[in-house]
């Protein structure tokens, strides 16, 4: 097959269609998206600017096209090229045909639920026990601190499980992890399991400080910052003319693979060290110095 049939306008849609593609018409043709392994298909049966028919496209797309049903320019192939789109006309959709509607690779085995496990058993142990004492904040501050105070900072604590797209945008393993925002800083840490150990409330002597907002922004705030981290890069690669193309795309995981636990408010201790140099403040499980700090509360001295 040389070239499509005459027609191909009006029976490529419903190539598209019966190949798995979701097809809409529009005024200048069709739009036909295929999720499945993230491909899309602009079919253009007037002549308009290849950026104006490619931004119809999801931009989180890995394969983007535009068929015209006349000859594009030279032009219009390099303006496409620039953009990651690929541009084809009744010369090269014939051959183009069987990768487009070629049937997507099986996505996997079904998803495992995806619903976290609930965090504790013991509603009453909501302290992380403190591993670096007054001590080690000398050693680890390497200033002559001069005044030292455990606070206990308030976290949203949320189990979240997730199935992160792999390097070609298909579905990969499901894992189960943590996430804690800062209820007084905004600032969210993933946490790795069996890092912290919790004890009663009244285990631990230290000030606490109240919550600055409620649970629903602490969520927004875990939903953005767990997509980001489990978001993957496609390079994706096409030939134009001689020249190679390649695009970057970010693939983030959607509602459906991923999902996000109640919250468990706990409460996590910070070595506030306080000098003529200024304030410093260490995570008294890790010893990291708070990125954060510049934000810290203030206080009184110790």
């Amino acid at each position: 097959m040389t070239g499509p049939p005459a027609d191909f306008e009006l029976r490529l849609p419903r190539l598209l269609e019966a190949a798995g593609y979701a097809v809409e018409l529009r005024p200048f043709g069709c739009v036909a998206v295929r999720l499945a392994d993230h491909r899309g298909v602009v079919v253009a049966t007037t002549d308009r600017p290849v950026d104006e028919l490619a931004a119809h496209l999801p931009r989180e797309l890995v394969h983007r096209v535009v068929v015209y049903s006349d000859e594009p320019s030279e032009r219009t192939r390099e303006r496409g090229a620039s953009i990651g789109v690929e541009v084809l006309g009744p010369s090269t959709v014939g051959p183009a045909l069987g990768e487009l509607l070629l049937a997507p690779s099986p996505a996997g085995p079904p998803a495992p639920d995806l619903e976290p496990e609930p965090l504790f058993a013991a509603p009453d142990e909501r302290t992380i026990l403190p591993r670096i004492d007054a001590a080690d904040v000398a050693a680890l501050v390497a200033i002559d601190a001069e005044r030292y105070r455990l606070r206990f900072l308030p976290h949203y604590l949320f189990a979240y499980k997730v199935r992160s797209p792999l390097a070609h945008g298909e579905p990969g393993p499901v894992e189960a992890r943590f996430i804690a925002v800062n209820a007084v800083w905004r600032a969210a840490e993933f946490w790795e399991p069996g890092e912290r150990t919790l004890v009663a409330d009244d285990a631990v002597a230290g000030e606490r400080l109240a919550p600055r907002f409620g649970e629903a922004e602490a969520r927004a705030i875990a939903w953005e910052e767990v997509r980001r981290r489990h978001s993957v890069s496609v390079d994706h690669t096409e030939q134009h003319a001689g020249a190679i193309v390649i695009e970057t795309r970010r693939i983030t995981p959607d509602a459906t693979a991923l999902r996000v636990g109640p919250a468990t408010l706990v409460y996590a201790p910070f070595w506030y060290a306080e000098s003529r140099h200024g304030r410093i403040v260490l995570d008294a499980v890790t010893g990291r110095r708070s990125s954060a700090a510049s934000g810290a509360p203030a206080g009184p001295p110790a």
